[in-house]
């Protein structure tokens, strides 16, 4: 019976398969990848049309039909931004004891090299889902993104810029006065948002709100007393956890448009080592779920034993690298992900809602 060689390129990617991915609020419920969204291409293209509101005309029986145009809609062609974070294994991992191993485990230098391999492309994978997730957060918040793209550690290379929009973009609005000060309407607020994705033809399902900006509507009076009110559904507030970092508070009728409410309190460390919020505590935005998508461009490498060049059109491609003078081994996990949304701007984004 063959061994299997878990170092082979074909091993590498499957073991990376099946790692259990971590959830994650924005990219998995906004921003989902189906099976069109992976490329066999160095780029990827984004297309997406303003909604349709018109209504048909009515028409003399004489006349027969009145012709009408088509939709048109924008394509773009984006080369995303290369990830491939990389971690080393030497001699003297292989001698220590790992994290939650037994003090005196038994184990093989071999043996104790694939667990390694295996927990180093689980962190490696999860650093991944964090930059995706940043991604996600920055296309809804700005409806663009930058790449900042580095030499090594601690040297910036060039950044890679998208827009999903022309000159200006239609994704903002502006709350005035804030929602917990004197004179603030909150839910006249909301109502104004959903009804400007809903004059597009989009749907309004979500409230995202920031810790701070969750916190403050709890407080508002006329909240309070509605959802206290059992003679009519305005709303109803059932805290639970769907995603970690992020609470479900319950569900707000604004208007007839009855949303989901969403407090976000998950943290990321960024470049500079300050732990940072994904989405900004004082902010809100109203959007619907699978608004967008999450799309790969192709990777190609020299796979590990291997002469020529080989192409890759995954998620996350694997590689390991043998320095076998210096007796290392360094395993790299790549991807080319590109956030995108699939109508023109399908998030209405408002900042300061609260003081």
């Amino acid at each position: 019976m063959a061994e299997l060689n878990l170092f082979d390129n074909y091993a590498l990617i499957a073991i990376t398969e099946e790692i259990v991915p971590q959830a994650t609020f924005f990219r998995d419920r906004y921003f989902p990848t189906g099976a069109g969204d992976i490329f066999k291409a160095d780029k990827v293209l984004t297309e997406y049309r303003k909604g349709d509101r018109k209504m048909a005309a009515f028409v003399a029986e004489r006349a027969g039909d009145i012709p009408v145009d088509r939709r048109g809609y924008e394509i773009h062609e984006y080369q995303p931004a290369y990830i491939a974070p990389s971690r080393l294994l030497t001699l003297d991992d292989l001698k220590k004891r790992g994290f939650g191993e037994a003090l005196y485990p038994g184990s093989t230098p071999a043996e104790r090299a694939a667990k390694i391999q295996l927990e180093d492309l689980t962190d490696l994978n999860r650093r991944i889902e964090r930059r995706e997730e940043w991604m996600a957060v920055q296309t809804m918040i700005n409806n663009a993104c930058t790449m900042q793209e580095y030499i090594d550690a601690n040297t910036a290379g060039d950044p890679k810029y998208v827009q999903f929009y022309d000159s200006t973009s239609d994704h903002t609005y502006t709350v005035n006065p804030a929602w917990n000060a004197s004179g603030g309407d909150f839910f006249g607020d909301v109502k104004a948002m959903c009804a400007a994705l809903a004059s597009r033809g989009l749907p309004a399902v979500d409230l995202v709100l920031g810790s701070q900006a969750a916190d403050a509507i709890l407080d508002i009076d006329k909240v309070q007393k509605l959802l206290d009110n059992r003679r009519i559904d305005i709303g109803s507030i059932e805290p639970s956890i769907k995603y970690p970092g992020v609470a479900y508070i319950g569900r707000l009728n604004f208007g007839g448009f009855i949303l989901n409410i969403f407090s976000v309190m998950e943290t990321y460390v960024s470049d500079a080592g300050v732990t940072t919020a994904y989405f900004p505590e004082t902010s809100a935005m109203v959007t619907a779920p699978d608004c967008g998508h999450m799309m790969y461009g192709q990777i190609t490498q020299i796979p590990y034993g291997m002469k020529d060049f080989v192409t890759v059109a995954a998620k996350r491609v694997p590689k390991l690298v043998v320095d076998q003078e210096r007796d290392i081994r360094k395993l790299r996990l790549a991807a080319r992900p590109l956030a995108a949304p699939k109508a023109y701007c399908p998030y209405i984004y408002a900042a300061n809602v609260v003081s």
